[in-house]
């Protein structure tokens, strides 16, 4: 029995070492195969090094887009039919992404999530203070959100100890992508009405430009997975917010000129 167990974990580390270096060489190809593009391309690294300056930046631009959105609900004392799943992405995302920086010891990361913390804190209750505790488009309870953020904040930091940051990093990805299609919780609403006043349109405009300086930074600079692969799919779910932003622009335009009038 003992011989069996010995066998099995020796195989198990056997199977895992193979995994880990066959990962490593992929990883290693890839690698190659971006430095050869920049190689071939040296006014690239110019471009690469602007985005990787601008990444930061946009990001906390990110997280301040919503600021119109707030200032709108706080005059009207309503959210409307805007969602809750955006803020409390934002939340869940940055202190993820915060903790992902901090281990991986890379500011750029950690500096502007923390700012996109304390933001979608703040986003959050104002936002909860004026939404219903219950909705379609929040969507959920807005108890179920408090729970949900505060689940992954624990699960985030008990990572951080066991298995370490990689997992943060695919826990990351996940998050990302979710936050940056988050809008789209109101999708059904933007079909059946053929408006999109439920898209924030300064959100989806700055995780575009987000999106992209990311993308560049992560696949060039930074080669990281973790960072490349959720703002090129973020990308994608921001350009079709935009595109059924211009496809129910005349609808929206001229709801606002007869509640004018």
């Amino acid at each position: 029995l003992d011989i069996t167990v010995v066998y099995d974990v020796r195989l198990s580390d056997l199977i895992k070492k193979m995994i880990d270096n066959s990962q490593q060489q992929e990883l290693l190809r890839f690698n190659t195969i971006i430095d050869w593009i920049l190689a071939q391309n040296p006014t690239m690294e110019f471009w690469i090094s602007l985005c990787g300056q601008l990444a930061p930046l946009s990001a906390v631009v990110v997280f301040l887009s919503p600021m119109l959105t707030m200032l709108q609900i706080r005059k009207d004392q309503s959210v409307g039919d805007l969602p809750l799943l955006p803020y409390t992405s934002i939340i869940c995302s940055a202190f993820v992404w915060t903790t992902y920086g901090i281990l991986k010891e890379e500011s750029k990361i950690w500096s502007c999530n923390g700012v996109g913390l304390v933001l979608g804190c703040l986003y959050f209750l104002l936002f909860a203070r004026l939404c219903p505790p219950v909705s379609k488009t929040l969507p959920g309870s807005v108890k179920s959100h408090i729970y949900g953020a505060t689940g992954l904040v624990f699960l985030c930091l008990g990572m951080s100890i066991w298995p370490g940051v990689g997992m943060i990093g695919n826990f990351g990805v996940v998050l990302c992508v979710f936050m940056f299609a988050s809008p789209l919780a109101a999708l059904k609403v933007v079909l059946r009405t053929k408006s999109a006043k439920a898209i924030p349109l300064p959100f989806t405009i700055a995780s575009v430009l987000n999106c992209f300086f990311w993308t560049m930074t992560g696949l060039f600079e930074m080669k990281d997975y973790a960072i490349y692969v959720p703002n090129l799919l973020g990308l994608s779910f921001s350009l079709i917010q935009v595109a059924l932003k211009v496809i129910y622009y005349k609808n929206d335009y001229r709801g606002s000129v007869i509640e004018s009038r």
